[in-house]
């Protein structure tokens, strides 16, 4: 190991000249690789005394290992460098304005769908959700529907298969799958928002395709002054505290007795306009008492339980709400063709 120092100047030499990792990588393999000067070293122990042997093998193990701390020391040098030079580099001027990034907004009716179901979940209310594509009983004949029924040719179905599968003209059918689902023994408050589909041209005030939020409530010694309590509440959220409601008599086969409910109109305040008709009201739902046989058809006992249910057209709410007078500007992509929507407004 005479030439030990030598070795090591040479190295510092090199490493002292060297400004980049690709040259580092060469150095070390012409002393470290497998062919370099110090690992080369190793085939002189075979020639050497035994009483020689150990002590040339701690004596090169000392200089393998301070050349590989030279070199890690060199590497990590410039590594430091090459960080320090690309932070300049990228450095960011914080005391720029930053990039503006256009945002989007919720869409028009899920907005209002979720204000309609924050407010009945701070009543007590559950959120519930069904099938699309419906079986006959559940959408009609549980809902004292049957076979036959005038109220069946009015909602002109989406049928799917010989009658018995269709897509559903309400979501009416949540309500009597979860009233099936309690038992008929448990008290119920929920609603259920979500596409509904009819066979209706459409038009300014008709789509094919729909958004309802049906509500039910069931429970012991309900009555319409209940009904008429939640209604309140939930068109003082949607159009302001000075909202007066009303219920005039109707007819739908599922409630008896059975309510439109109105609002008064926001745009004249009840003196009369074009968005009123000159009436001072708008019809916003339909609504009443769940039908006895409804009830019984569910599971429930009418001599114990009652209840009441009602249903709003999300489109309608909407269009109400934000000014909107035609339902496919709900649908269109384009808003800059879409037919009644006044950004503006909304």
């Amino acid at each position: 190991m005479e030439n030990r120092e030598e070795i090591l100047n040479s190295l510092k030499e090199k490493l002292s000249t060297v400004d980049n990792l690709n040259d580092l990588n060469d150095i070390k393999v012409e002393y470290l690789g497998k062919k370099g000067s110090i690992t080369a070293l190793s085939s002189m122990i075979a020639t050497l005394p035994v009483e020689e042997k150990k002590i040339f093998g701690a004596e090169l193990n000392k200089l393998k290992n301070e050349a590989t701390e030279l070199i890690d020391t060199k590497r990590f040098e410039l590594e430091n460098k090459i960080l320090n030079e690309k932070l300049a580099n990228e450095k960011i001027d914080i005391s720029l304005s930053g990039t503006k990034v256009p945002m989007g907004a919720p869409n028009i009716l899920e907005h209002l769908i979720e204000e309609v179901e924050e407010t009945f979940m701070s009543m007590g209310y559950d959120v519930v959700d069904g099938p699309e594509i419906e079986e006959d009983k559940y959408n009609f004949e549980l809902l004292n529907i049957p076979k036959g029924h005038p109220a069946r040719d009015a909602q002109d179905t989406f049928y799917i298969e010989d009658e018995t599968v269709l897509l559903r003209s309400q979501t009416s059918p949540v309500q009597a799958r979860t009233m099936l689902a309690a038992g008929g023994d448990k008290p119920i408050r929920m609603i259920c928002p979500g596409k509904t589909y009819r066979r209706d041209a459409d038009d300014a005030t008709h789509s094919h395709q729909f958004m309802q939020i049906e509500g039910l409530l069931i429970d012991k010694n309900i009555s319409l002054s209940d009904l008429k309590g939640t209604f309140d509440t939930i068109a003082k959220k949607l159009f302001g505290e000075d909202c007066v409601t009303r219920f005039r008599p109707s007819y739908y086969q599922f409630t008896e007795p059975s309510v439109e409910t109105d609002i008064s109109c926001f745009a004249c305040k009840g003196k009369g306009c074009s968005l009123c008709k000159n009436t001072g009201w708008i019809t916003v739902s339909g609504a009443g008492m769940v039908h006895p046989n409804v009830l019984r058809n569910c599971g429930y006992d009418p001599n114990v339980w009652s209840g009441f249910a009602f249903g709003f057209g999300a489109e309608r709410l909407a269009m109400l709400k934000y000014g909107i007078n035609d339902i496919r500007a709900f649908y269109q992509t384009d808003l800059r063709e879409s037919v009644g929507f006044d950004r503006k407004e909304v």
